[in-house]
């Protein structure tokens, strides 16, 4: 879908949010279970988004600016994640969002419960990113999640007109010790953004083919 734009706006500004969960969940799949055997790059869907939001939007993609970009995430300890060995992981992954210009949001996740989860993360990253499409007059907001509790936040933007561009992934897996793994994205998160990408399709349709052009998606 395109919509039609009357006058030439001299810069299209976006706005990036991680749900830094379901980004992890995706990048494992790809380099864990899917063909392509790669985690996802962040530079890479950066660049991605400019292509698409310059096609929707109807503008040449030297137009489109990433005027900020925002990841959020439930964290544990130091202690723990050293004891369960992922603290260089963790940091590894820090230096690149540092390096992609991307602001890091941390909860605590609690510890002391049977089964750690995290929790708000949905609640800040949508206050986060309303706020700042309001106050830095965004015209896109792409977001990385799949989670229904954002259509409240796909809907205030469409009420400001800000356009939503979603970056969607479903898929299913089984994991070594048998067990099915599915992810799935909200159906009524889907219909809510103006622009819906359903990535898996355009991975998958892309490999068919033999197209080099969603490589950019990929660490190799």
């Amino acid at each position: 879908m395109m919509l039609e734009r009357s006058g030439k706006k001299e810069m299209v500004r976006v706005a990036v949010f991680y749900d830094g969960g379901y980004l992890n969940e995706v990048s494992n799949y790809y380099k864990f279970y899917h063909q392509r055997q790669s985690r996802i790059s962040i530079h890479g869907i950066h660049e991605f988004i400019r292509q698409r939001v310059a096609e929707k939007e109807g503008v040449d993609a030297a137009r489109v600016h990433i005027v900020e970009a925002h990841y959020f995430r439930g964290r544990f300890s130091a202690e723990a994640a050293d004891q369960a060995g992922k603290l260089k992981a963790e940091r590894m992954f820090d230096d690149v969002l540092i390096r992609a210009g991307v602001v890091q949001h941390y909860l605590p996740v609690d510890e002391r419960s049977f089964r750690p989860q995290e929790k708000g993360i949905d609640v800040w990253l949508s206050l986060e990113a309303f706020d700042l499409a309001v106050h830095k007059k965004l015209d896109v907001v792409a977001l990385l999640g799949c989670d229904g509790d954002y259509v409240p936040l796909v809907r205030k933007l469409n009420g400001i007109g800000t356009r939503a561009l979603l970056l969607a992934w479903d898929f299913q897996y089984t994991m070594p010790d048998g067990n099915e793994r599915e992810t799935r994205t909200s159906r009524a998160l889907i219909n809510e953004a103006t622009y819906p990408l359903m990535m898996h399709e355009e991975i998958d349709e892309a490999i068919a083919k033999g197209d080099a052009s969603i490589d950019i998606l990929f660490i190799d």
